[in-house]
């Protein structure tokens, strides 16, 4: 269950402390009050997304954390596979909230949202209005019934949906077999020849046009070159007047001097090193001259070698990187081609038993379905009856389909709210507060097979009213003997079953602020009689009293 959540510089909040009670804890204030201020704010710390615009006006950032008491989640194997440290039955949840990140902590430990939402469905169901509104719509409805059925058939259908996208996958690989192998045998011919185009030239490196454009370049200048090379190493290596003989000269003056002065010797060294490394750059310019020979068959053959490169790079890319790149690409679709001729009979065979083990499967899942949805069609009736809809008629209609990732079945929520109606579809039939109480009545069935700790209603008490209002109010009571329930309502005959009160209020002077604050006593007795009578007159206290009491 939810212990307490701590919130600030959030929206209009400054800072808030609040702790939640076991039970029903009812919230209330009057309309414009921020009371979902509160619910979105759980909601975030279980990872929601979130803006920066949360932040209050010159904040530099916004913080929820939430704690959280844990009696039913064995939660030490994924805290440990997860790195999160286990502080027992109390699990700490923050999320950060800055203008340009979030960060979501659990037990002080950094997690991802994918994380905090799988987390979130072992603790907390939240329902809005907007949700109950979804409850129109069909394709949630195999949903809902699935969620029924979780703990008999849940395994058989999560291993139906993996089975499922197997399959998928087999139909889309057969139809790209069949494309490959539907090409003319033009188009595999001229396939082809470019996979052997490419293969043939035999390129060496991504750098082999610009390895031979180097080495076309020094043949073709190869008396250019030894006049140049040739002329350095006379320079500095010749008999007369050479570069070496003046240094050679400057060594002995220099070896006389460090007699005189021995601070000189640095110098000689040095020198010594440079008149060395001269010696060896005039052998490396030696034997550079001496090796450069015309070989006009060699310039030939490279002159063609890069013809064939450059014509290469203009079909398939404009670099040897790209013409490689493309061999591969075309080899391995002619591969395909190949393989596909000879393996598109197997795959559909293999296709064939895969979708008879599936629809064996799903037959399966079918069958228990209709039967768990017996079962729930007259649990949610009996919900109904005590939820004043005495004539009530709930059934859930299946229609057979193809394989789906659900399975055969399209499943529809029917009801009849008249004696004298036949059954028809949910979205056709039921009022705002009709729909509110079939799906209080499904979250109280669910409820009682779910280890949910918390369910949050946000003001699904809309339209109804009088007698209604309080068979809400009994079976919301009721459920929160299982879980603990956290309820908006603007009904005082469900705000008077509260176990905590929680009032929730917009103030306005110097900034616009939402203040939150625990009602008992008095306070609550007179935040009743306000809910009941708009304000708080004799009367409404007195109708008040008889609520609460």
């Amino acid at each position: 269950m939810l212990s307490k959540i701590f919130i600030k510089n959030y929206i209009l909040i400054d800072e808030l402390d609040l702790e939640f009670s076991e039970g029903l804890n009812i919230i209330t204030g009057e309309t414009g009050a921020g009371k979902s201020i509160l619910i979105n704010a759980i909601d975030i710390a279980f990872g929601a997304k979130v803006s920066k615009e949360v932040i209050k006006n010159g904040k530099d950032k916004a913080i929820i954390e939430l704690t959280i008491i844990n009696k039913k989640q064995d939660l030490s194997e994924l805290f440990e596979e997860n790195g999160i440290d286990n502080l027992g039955e109390e699990i700490i949840l923050s999320r950060e909230i800055t203008p340009t990140a979030s960060r979501s902590r659990i037990n002080g430990c950094l997690v991802n949202q994918e994380f905090m939402k799988n987390f979130r469905e072992l603790f907390l169901d939240i329902h809005s209005q907007h949700q109950t509104y979804s409850f129109l719509q069909p394709k949630y409805h195999i949903t809902l019934l699935d969620s029924y059925t979780k703990n008999t058939c849940g395994v058989k259908l999560d291993k139906y949906k993996d089975e499922f996208i197997n399959y998928k996958n087999m139909l889309s690989k057969l139809e790209e077999l069949k494309n490959s192998a539907n090409k003319t045998e033009e188009q595999i011919d001229f396939l082809r020849f470019q996979v052997n185009e490419i293969e043939e030239a035999q390129i060496t490196s991504v750098t082999e046009d610009e390895e031979l454009t180097n080495e076309l370049s020094i043949l073709e200048n190869v008396e250019k070159l030894k006049d140049l090379t040739g002329s350095s190493y006379w320079s500095i290596s010749g008999d007369d007047g050479s570069i070496l003989d003046g240094l050679i000269q400057i060594k002995t003056n220099l070896s006389k001097a460090c007699m005189m002065d021995n601070s000189l010797e640095e110098s000689e060294s040095e020198l010594i090193d440079l008149i060395e490394r001269l010696k060896v750059l005039g052998s490396i310019l030696r034997d550079y001259s001496s090796s450069l020979d015309n070989d006009e068959e060699k310039i030939n053959l490279i002159q063609e070698r890069l013809f064939l490169l450059d014509k290469l790079k203009r079909k398939y890319g404009g670099s040897l990187e790209h013409v490689i790149s493309q061999g591969e690409i075309l080899r391995k679709e002619l591969e395909g081609i190949e393989f596909s001729t000879q393996n598109i009979e197997e795959l559909e065979q293999d296709i064939q038993i895969k979708k008879n083990e599936l629809q064996k499967l799903a037959e399966e899942i079918s069958s228990e379905r209709k039967n768990y949805a017996n079962v729930l069609s007259s649990l949610i009736v009996e919900k109904l009856e005590k939820l004043e809809l005495p004539k009530v008629k709930f059934a859930i209609d299946f229609e057979k389909t193809d394989l789906t990732s659900n399975g055969i079945d399209k499943v529809e929520f029917l009801i009849s709210t008249n004696i004298s109606e036949d059954l028809k579809p949910l979205a056709k039939v039921a009022s705002g507060g009709e729909i509110s109480r079939v799906m209080l009545a499904i979250k109280t069935i669910f409820a009682q097979s779910d280890n949910i700790d918390t369910v949050i209603f946000d003001e699904i008490d809309t339209g109804i009213s009088g007698k209604t209002s309080q068979s809400v109010a009994d079976e919301v009571k009721e459920l929160s003997k299982y879980m603990q329930i956290i309820m908006i309502t603007h009904q005082a005959i469900i705000a008077s079953k509260s176990d905590k009160h929680i009032y929730v209020k917009k103030t306005q002077e110097n900034s616009t602020n939402v203040n939150i604050s625990i009602l008992e006593g008095e306070l609550k007795l007179k935040a009743i009689a306000e809910l009941a009578g708009g304000e708080v007159t004799e009367e409404s206290l007195k109708f008040a009293q008889t609520l609460i009491s």
